[in-house]
């Protein structure tokens, strides 16, 4: 079993069921006082009951804190040792998975994760379970009502807006309407009635957004925000019904927070810097930009939709992200802010290779004489007017390549230069010309 930067995620089997338990177990042993919530995938509940049967176990204290977005659970997790959130995020509704979180809502570190796998992977022996240090499992409900007041602290006055929700069937369907209607929003849903058999995919990206910008433009509203399963994600379309790219909103919510600092990924558009911000980059993946954030940072996010707010959690939080989404529709049309972020054509493709591949090309990537070069992860070579990133995809046999320039034909030169010397590095390698 392999923790990923986003912990576990897989098609739901017996044997994921007994992992389970064997997770709890192991860190129950580590951890006396958990907290274990879930998203509303069919799966849940089982895999949440054998997680907390593991711990009880093992002798720690669990609490239950139900079906709920992972960002309260994130919240709530200061007043544990650790926090588990069973969700597989935006995966189709046959998979499920475990995210852990740390009292300060980061992710486990890679230090944290590796003495998981150590423990998961050794033979399976028959703890020595002691009836008398067992304890029972209680509930906690309260932990998105405490998270929503930490949101509502921040924005205590009243947004007469029209908002439409779609939470797509996920842990958001009664919260995000809920907190958007105390902020005094009229808040049409969709989509927003609490079920493991998705309404429409899960992951919020433009393609599955179809019937949100529909109903945004068909009700005249000021905007539409969208969430992925567990709700640590958010997607924004305007008034006219265009999804925001995420770049922008990165940009967006940086400027609403008056943030000096910004920590994003290597994959982000060069507009970050461009907007004045002191950016720091880190790998691709949240739980990076997180780790960054203890370091220092204002705000921190993917393009995907991950916001991250230091002050409040460093886990993701789609939701307090629709509440700062609101205040900036609020100042003016969205559909205005975002067109007065200059546009830089980006271009994304994937190529089959493999990732021993980067290592020959990374010297023939050199000949395209960069200003300077990133290697966080895979390659990152700017070119003073654009950029080109080539890194190794973390679950297919592809090397992911973007660029990104002042112009769609600079953007297209970098792209297409990059594809020649990959191809003509394959080929050599095959023809056994470059060796390892």
């Amino acid at each position: 079993m392999h923790f990923g930067s986003s912990g576990i995620r897989e098609t739901v089997t017996g044997e994921f069921l007994e992992t389970a338990y064997r997770l709890g177990l192991s860190l129950g042993k580590g951890y006396r006082n958990v907290v274990v919530g879930g998203d509303t995938r069919t799966s849940t509940p089982a895999l949440k009951h054998a997680l907390l049967a593991g711990l009880l176990a093992a002798g720690a204290r669990a609490r239950d804190a139900g079906t709920l977005p992972t960002p309260s659970l994130a919240f709530v997790a200061r007043h544990f040792d650790a926090a588990i959130m069973v969700t597989a995020s935006h995966n189709p509704p046959e998979y499920n998975g475990v995210k852990l979180w740390n009292p300060d809502g980061s992710a486990f570190s890679d230090t944290q994760r590796s003495m998981l796998e150590r423990s998961l992977a050794s033979p399976y022996v028959y703890p020595n379970i002691v009836w008398e240090g067992m304890t029972e499992s209680h509930s906690y409900p309260l932990a998105v009502e405490e998270h929503l007041e930490r949101v509502l602290s921040d924005f205590p006055g009243k947004f007469n807006l029209k908002v439409v929700v779609d939470a797509g069937g996920g842990a958001t369907s009664h919260v995000t309407p809920y907190l958007l209607g105390r902020m005094g929003c009229q808040v049409v849903s969709i989509n927003c009635q609490p079920t493991g058999l998705f309404p429409r995919p899960s992951e919020p990206s433009p393609e599955n957004l179809a019937t949100l910008t529909q109903v945004v433009t068909a009700v005249g509203a000021d905007l539409g925000l969208a969430h992925d399963g567990d709700g640590d994600r958010l997607v924004a379309v305007d008034e006219h019904g265009r999804v925001v790219p995420g770049d922008k909103l990165l940009v967006l919510i940086a400027r609403f927070l008056h943030a000096k600092k910004v920590v994003t990924t290597v994959d982000a558009s060069m507009a970050i810097e461009q907007a004045g911000f002191q950016t720091s980059r880190t790998r691709v993946g949240d739980a990076f930009v997180s780790q960054e954030l203890k370091e220092g940072g204002d705000f921190g996010g993917e393009a995907a939709g991950a916001w991250i707010f230091p002050r409040v959690s460093l886990c993701p939080d789609g939701v307090y992200a629709a509440a700062v989404a609101v205040s900036i529709a609020s100042q003016g049309k969205l559909s205005q802010q975002v067109d007065a972020i200059p546009s830089y054509p980006l271009l994304r493709v994937s190529f089959p290779a493999s990732s021993s591949l980067l290592a020959a090309i990374d010297s023939e990537l050199m000949k395209l004489e960069p200003a300077s070069v990133t290697r966080l992860d895979g390659l990152r070579l700017d070119m003073g007017d654009g950029w080109l990133l080539v890194r190794p995809s973390g679950t297919e046999p592809k090397l992911r390549l973007t660029a990104e320039a002042i112009s769609l034909p600079r953007a297209r030169e970098l792209l297409d230069g990059a594809i020649r010397i990959i191809e003509s590095c394959r080929q050599k390698t095959a023809a056994g010309a470059v060796r390892p």
